[in-house]
């Protein structure tokens, strides 16, 4: 009999589809690295259930304890996944920018959901980073994960999904475009890639309204950079410990109205439901498209379900309220 003895044991080993239609314009050989096939629906099951198993070994996290994590919702859905299994309870603070469905199915899986303003600056007592933290320390028996600087987090990403890749292009990647949020994903990856082939480049996309992109070119963190924007999922207005910026070769920003119209035509195009953040990796890719040869084995990688933005992506009359194109 073939089965696993719990749902932990289904993260991973996502398949690597190719893109044919929404790349057309593209020479080289494009492939997605489709992350909603984790049970959780997001790459972020990989790092969540690493950094409870950490947690785990060095006493951090004792049995029966409360997990605390600041999230956009998936990394706070992988928690939700680990936590139930292993006995935990969790709460999750998150902003309210994101979708209603992400706090929907937190609570459907147990999680208490606290959400705090968005357009606050990090250091204020009301922003979800303060706030996590907060209620980590003033919790019994809690612990905080921290997943922007957690090194776990790209721990995760450096043993399973750059191995993954590797093995799925027989060695072949040449480029692994991603969007960056927390940095595990992107550093992970690539400190495995880069180890087993220099030559293979790094691509990060980032929005407009984050400090990325400019951090990377000057070294300077301009607060001017900082606006509030839509997209889901990527972009900071802090530099998470995550993010190695020495791995990463450049960043590619791509607008709110981009990420939206591209993340529903992955959907319609190449019948990929993906979420927010997967319109803006693939249209940064595209704008990418100079640097990438007929040969090159261009990987990039979709975040999350599509099934978390119903009511905002997928929903005609949100976009138009955004002023964004239906067509």
């Amino acid at each position: 009999m073939k089965y696993s003895k719990n749902i932990l044991d289904t993260i991973g080993n996502t398949p690597l589809i190719k893109l044919n239609r929404i790349t057309s314009e593209v020479d080289a050989l494009v492939l997605a690295k489709v992350e909603y096939f984790n049970p959780g629906n997001s790459v972020k099951d990989r790092m969540a259930l690493k950094m409870v198993e950490d947690a785990e070994k060095d006493g951090r996290l004792k049995p029966g304890g409360t997990i605390v994590e600041g999230t956009s919702g998936n990394t706070g859905m992988g928690l939700a996944l680990a936590a139930i299994v292993k006995g935990y309870k969790l709460i999750c603070v998150s902003t309210d920018k994101q979708s209603k469905e992400k706090f929907d199915v937190l609570r459907a899986v147990g999680a208490k959901v606290v959400v705090c303003p968005t357009d606050v600056k990090p250091e204020d007592p009301l922003s979800y980073y303060s706030t996590s933290k907060r209620i980590g320390e003033q919790t019994p028996n809690a612990w905080y994960v921290n997943q922007y600087d957690n090194p776990s987090n790209t721990t995760a990403h450096y043993e399973s999904t750059g191995p993954e890749i590797w093995s799925q292009t027989d060695g072949k990647i040449t480029h692994f475009v991603v969007g960056v949020g927390t940095g595990g994903t992107i550093s992970g990856v690539g400190k495995f890639l880069k180890e087993k082939n220099s030559n293979i480049k790094i691509w990060g996309i980032d929005t407009y309204g984050s400090v990325f992109k400019k951090y990377h070119e000057t070294g300077i963190f301009d607060e001017k950079e900082i606006y509030p924007y839509i997209t889901e999922g990527i972009g900071e207005d802090i530099l998470p410990k995550n993010v190695d910026f020495n791995i990463i070769d450049g960043f590619e920003k791509v607008t709110d109205e981009n990420a939206a119209i591209y993340t529903r035509k992955l959907a319609r195009e190449e019948g990929i439901f993906a979420g927010n953040s997967c319109g803006a990796a693939v249209k940064g890719l595209l704008q990418l498209k100079k640097h990438f040869k007929k040969e090159d084995v261009v990987v990039v990688l979709l975040h999350d379900s599509g099934s978390r933005y119903i009511g905002k992506i997928y929903n005609d009359e949100w976009m138009k309220k955004q002023g964004f194109s239906t067509d």
